[in-house]
């Protein structure tokens, strides 16, 4: 009988942690929240300092009576769920339904996990933090506060399905007003003037641009400016003033949650969702050829830059093996921009640089394997030392008039030699060399070249732009980034045209009945101040109920003017129009969404109400007569799996079919939707073979 019982949240992060742990210990998991608010009501006190009115989730009641049988043979009992607001609330849950004394130190703590680090955290127990807690609790409130008394009434005066959220709501509103400013904007007129100069004696070309007087910059609005400057120019061309020196580039700092997700999406194409739902799986373990289940990075939902010194210290022995000392930082420091980052954390890396991606490339899917190489390179660099560049500068005059040409050239390489940070626009310059000439040398005229140009609007969000925003706005925190990014395009309030996020015309509508009746909803100011409340919760500074309290008092005015005075909006419901004709009257059907998703519809409704379900093919076969399988909907709106040819043929699955037999029984394999990902198993319970995908 094990002596001691840990818990934590995943099978996988399970896995992981037991091969540290000696017989002694049993390690159970959770699988995410055991307990919430319930979906069927409010679930919130109001009237009683908001007390909330948790719920056992459903499906969660076997894990709960195996959690309390393991417990109750346990002598000790360790919870080990992740180290933020939301793992010490799983934790005091947890503990309630144990049964646990929460004086008593019963929470560990690690931000990797790797043999050390739990070790030293079952060595260490502290009692669960209540101020993390009800900061985790105050939030769950609020958003639920907020999106129980305004969605109802959205469903009301818009449309059924709609949702408002604290942050949600912010980001689209940051959505919705950059596209407006960007359909106000005006395009102005501007020229440059390119001077192609030749200097004879280095037999260099280079390019120098029009700058105005020595003493002031000029501004060339139209084409007769431009004519009226070349017009006056002479055929002599001096080197006029010649600046010489270098320069530094810093490595960017290892990563955070949100520069994670901006990077990868810039680099690798992943949604926020996509780029968390890998880094999970890295975070809580990955079976590798020779080592079992490890967790190659430390925990990914941080805001800190802080870096272990251990880390650091084998960080600059792999990087002197590898490149030489030179290449190596000993005294790389990161600081935060914001004064509210809990510096307990510690930024995105490798639990082991020694653990390079190609040497583990065969162990992880192809999706696995970007994401940690990305967060490998990174971490890498930013232990490293600058960039150092040659630059040159040269002012060359001709008849008053300065054109200004300048050049760089890498001298030495430093961290660029492992990364470079992307971009979410393209508009870094090429570096370009120029020939460092004598102050008074004389350069031949090859060409002149005037260009028109407009100033361009600001651009659209990117999802990393957008993260960007959010974050330096402080709206939202690391965790909240990629479900808002998410819910935004599942409600249809915006989507994605290429790497672009663009406001639909409900995104539109209900951005600006939430500014009219909603003002502080969606106020970038009010949100942020929420999210410092919220901090300060956790800080014990502030009770959570009486921030809840405040909140809630003038929000509740503004619901019953809303509700009165909200006048209803009718959408024009976008139909697509198919080749199936209707059966009843020959019309064309055509696709409409309802409640539980899409239909077909006759185009002659009210005159011919005829409606179908509107069946789309999976790609597989049916096992029983051969023919396709569909996805269908209950009446309840749950999705479900069968035969095209139902009811004739029974066969139904409640999980989507893969392409595939299973290689122990021949049944169909099916995918199955986890926290850690997809997973593909056989769809005969009795067999249970699985195996994870890409």
């Amino acid at each position: 009988m094990a002596k001691s019982l840990v818990i934590v949240e995943s099978p996988a992060k399970a896995k992981t942690i037991s091969k540290f742990l000696g017989k002694n210990f049993k390690v159970a998991a959770s699988q995410g929240h055991v307990r919430d608010l319930p979906k069927s009501q409010l679930g919130v006190d109001i009237e009683n300092n908001f007390a909330p009115k948790y719920i056992t989730i459903r499906g969660k009641g076997e894990i709960i009576e195996k959690l309390k049988k393991e417990a109750k043979d346990a002598e000790k009992i360790f919870l080990a769920t992740d180290p933020d607001r939301e793992g010490e609330a799983i934790s005091w849950h947890i503990a309630q339904l144990l049964d646990l004394d929460i004086d008593k130190p019963c929470r560990i703590e690690f931000h990797e996990i790797t043999k050390n680090a739990v070790q030293a955290a079952i060595k260490n127990p502290r009692k669960i933090d209540l101020n993390l807690v009800n900061a985790q609790q105050a939030r769950r409130i609020l958003d639920r506060l907020v999106g129980y008394k305004i969605s109802p009434i959205l469903w009301k005066k818009i449309k059924r399905g709609l949702s408002a959220g604290r942050v949600q709501s912010v980001a689209a509103r940051l959505v919705c007003d950059r596209e407006r400013e960007i359909e106000a904007f005006v395009p102005e007129e501007y020229w440059n003037i390119t001077a192609v100069l030749f200097d004879e004696k280095t037999s260099s070309k280079f390019e120098a641009k029009f700058y105005g007087r020595e003493e002031e910059k000029i501004e060339l609005k139209n084409r007769e400016e431009v004519d009226k400057i070349i017009n006056s120019l002479s055929e002599e061309y001096v080197v006029y003033k010649v600046k010489t020196g270098t320069k530094k580039r810093n490595p960017p700092p290892p990563f955070i949650t949100s520069t994670l997700q901006q990077e990868a999406s810039r680099k690798l194409g992943f949604t926020a969702k996509k780029t968390m739902l890998i880094a999970q799986q890295l975070y809580e373990g990955i079976e590798i050829k020779g080592e079992g289940s490890v967790g190659l990075v430390t925990y990914i939902r941080t805001d800190s830059t802080r870096v272990a010194k251990e880390a650091k210290e084998e960080a600059y022995r792999y990087i002197t093996e590898k490149f030489g000392k030179e290449y190596a930082n000993p005294d790389a420091e990161y600081s935060s921009k914001k004064a509210n980052v809990q510096d307990a954390h510690e930024a995105i890396r490798p639990t082991s640089v020694f653990r390079e991606p190609e040497i583990i490339k065969d162990s992880l899917t192809p999706d696995q394997y970007k994401l940690y190489k990305l967060i490998w390179d990174r971490f890498i660099a930013s232990q490293m030392m600058p960039a150092i560049y040659d630059t040159v500068a040269m002012d060359i005059k001709n008849n008053g008039y300065i054109f200004k040409a300048s050049g760089s050239s890498v001298k030495f390489l430093g961290f660029m030699t492992v990364y470079v940070e992307g971009s979410d626009f393209q508009e870094e310059e090429e570096e370009k060399t120029l020939p460092v000439l004598k102050e008074g040398t004389k350069v031949r005229l090859e060409e002149l070249k005037p260009t028109q140009h407009f100033t361009q609007p600001p651009p659209r969000y990117t999802e990393a732009s957008l993260i960007k925003e959010l974050e330096e706005k402080g709206i939202g925190r690391p965790s909240t980034y990629a479900p808002t990014i998410a819910t935004l395009l599942e409600r249809g309030y915006v989507v994605k045209d290429k790497k672009v996020l663009k406001p639909t015309e409900l995104g539109f509508i209900v951005t600006d009945a939430l500014k009219e009746f909603f003002s502080e909803i969606v106020d970038v100011g009010f949100t942020a101040e929420m999210e410092e409340q919220l901090d300060k919760i956790e800080e014990g500074k502030v009770e959570w109920y009486e921030v809840v309290g405040d909140f809630y008092r003038d929000f509740y005015k503004t619901l019953k003017v809303a509700e009165e005075q909200m006048e209803k909006v009718e959408l024009e419901e976008e139909v697509e129009v198919t080749d199936i004709k209707c059966e009843i009257c020959g019309r064309p059907m055509v696709v409409r969404k309802g409640r539980y998703g899409k239909f077909l519809a006759c185009s002659g409704f009210p005159e011919c109400k005829n409606t179908k379900p509107l069946l789309e093919k999976v790609g597989v076969k049916c096992p029983k007569c051969g023919g396709e399988i569909v996805k269908r909907r209950s009446k309840k709106g749950r999705v479900y799996y069968s035969c095209e040819n139902a009811p004739q043929c029974d066969f139904v699955l409640w999980d989507k079919p893969a392409n595939e037999k299973c290689p122990v029984c021949g049944s169909l394999m099916v995918e199955k939707n986890t926290k850690n990902g997809i997973v593909i198993k056989c769809s005969n319970p009795e067999c249970g073979y699985q195996k994870e995908t890409n």
